[in-house]
């Protein structure tokens, strides 16, 4: 009996089967091992080897599984890989398909922290509606961390330079297996203690196996239930916590814990000066915009009350004025007013009034062409001449002289009458007086020859200098006056 031939199978049709059985087997595995030869092309593939000490297993780790890593992969880690073994055709080369992988030793905690948080989301513990809002002004800050740590220190640095605030440290370990119970102790101690109004919690940056405190149940219940806000500021902002989605509010490190917690007091008081100019404005803008309704207010009832009151006004005026029209006295004046009128006019066009205005006018005529005559203004010529002379006959010399002279025989004779009646000593001493003052007289010096001799300006001539050849002089003598002509000057 011939022996059947046997099935002759291309590379191609033996792979394909090969990786469909593998398949068939295997769909999807976990494969935990040390990374080495790692190398990630420009498309964004990674290509490495598990290996352990027994064996090597090729791993394809397409980009978009890559992506999603929340590590970095390098070489000598050793990590756990899950996706699904086949043959790789072009090379015939047996490697594993890796979906996604997590570092080997954190993967049980990793997965029970993803486990954790989706519990807690579930419960609404990190529901943005039950955030409570932080306190403007805090009079009292709780702080839950180290107390030989930095995060203290950089918290007081930060609230000694915005605003002073009492600051209540609650110290507590922040690393280790008993930092858990020892922050729920730290929380539930402050938040007894009267007036605080918000604790911070947090620590300084460091691996995450430091943070794991923070990512604990326990810890993570204490911050929901706690009665004041609670600010998170656990590592530095690449960090994450599970307290930070429970707290009010994550902060990305202490110190920006306390500025967003402690009020910047010269930031408070910009702001108040700027809301106090505002106010002032405001308050100046109401009362413009008051002053100004209350102006228009006015003038619509002014203007209401002319409409109302102002027409019946002025129809009763209107009466009044028809009323006193019509009164039989008011007709009366008025036709006197009229007759007295026409008579006034039939007086001024009577003949006899028009006959004496015309007489008047001719009068004022006559008047005006007596005062141009040439004979009436050669009579004003003289009465003004007339007046001129007697004025310089009144200030002649020779008028004032004999007016002198009769002054002082006016007193000689008064001066002689009573003499008659004086003794005779007193008669003697008003002889020798009136002889003395006979002696001074001045006419008393004209009569022993001497004369007055003035210009023509009637000033007196006391030296021959004062005048020139051909000057008029007046020669006043003890009876009468001269008028003589300078011929020439002799020393």
């Amino acid at each position: 009996m011939a022996t059947p031939a046997p099935k002759i199978y291309t590379v191609a049709e033996l792979v394909n089967r090969a990786h469909r059985c593998i398949e068939h087997n295997f769909n999807g595995v976990h494969v935990e091992g040390e990374v080495t030869n790692l190398r990630i092309v420009s498309s964004g593939h990674a290509y490495f080897t598990l290996r352990d000490p027994e064996a090597l297993l090729p791993v394809a780790m397409w980009r978009s599984a890559l992506v999603r890593l929340r590590f970095q992969l390098h070489d000598g880690q050793r990590i756990r890989v899950y996706g699904r073994p086949g043959i790789y055709a072009a090379q015939g080369k047996f490697q594993l398909y890796a979906e996604r992988a997590e570092p080997a030793g954190q993967g049980a905690l990793l997965l029970q922290l993803e486990q954790l948080k989706a519990r807690l989301a579930a419960e609404g513990l990190f529901a943005r509606e039950r955030k409570r809002p932080l306190p403007r002004w805090p009079r009292v800050i709780g702080v839950v961390t180290s107390a030989t740590g930095a995060a203290i220190h950089d918290i007081l640095k930060v609230a000694r330079r915005r605003c002073p605030v009492r600051i209540l440290l609650a110290p507590a370990q922040v690393q280790g297996d008993d930092a858990p119970a020892s922050i729920v102790r730290a929380l539930t101690r402050l938040q007894a203690m009267p007036g605080v109004e918000v604790i911070i919690l947090g620590r300084g940056g460091g691996a995450s196996e430091d943070l794991w405190a923070f990512n604990d149940e326990a810890v993570a219940r204490a911050v929901a239930a706690c009665r004041v806000p609670v600010v998170s500021a656990v590592g530095h902002e690449v960090d994450t916590t599970i307290c930070d989605h429970v707290a009010d509010l994550r902060a990305a490190t202490p110190s920006h814990a306390a500025e967003l917690v402690v009020p910047d007091r010269d930031a408070c008081l910009a702001q108040f000066a700027q809301l106090r100019r505002r106010l002032g404005l405001a308050a100046h803008r109401r009362l413009l915009n008051e002053q100004s309704r209350r102006e228009r207010a006015t003038h619509r009832l002014h203007a209401l009350a002319r409409r109302v009151f102002l027409p019946p006004r002025r129809r009763l005026a209107a009466l009044l004025a028809r009323l006193e029209a019509l009164h039989p006295r008011r007709r009366l004046d008025l036709d006197r007013k009229r007759l007295a009128a026409l008579l006034a006019r039939l007086h001024q066009h009577h003949p006899r009034h028009r006959l004496g205005l015309t007489r008047r006018r001719l009068a004022a005529l006559l008047a005006r062409l007596h005062q141009q005559h040439p004979r009436h203004r050669l009579d004003l010529d003289r009465k003004r001449l007339a007046a001129l002379l007697a004025r310089l006959h009144q200030q002649h010399p020779r008028h004032r002289l004999d007016l002198a002279r009769r002054r002082l025989a006016n007193a000689l004779l008064a001066l002689s009458q009573r003499g008659s009646q004086l003794p005779a000593a007193a008669r003697l001493r008003l002889a020798t007086a009136a002889s003395t003052l006979h002696a001074l007289s001045p006419l008393a010096v004209l009569a022993r020859g001497y004369t007055v001799v003035r210009d023509a300006q009637a000033r007196i001539v006391r030296d021959a200098d004062q005048v020139q050849p051909g000057d008029e002089l007046d020669l006043h003598l003890s009876r009468g006056a001269l008028r003589t002509r300078v011929l020439a000057r002799t020393e």
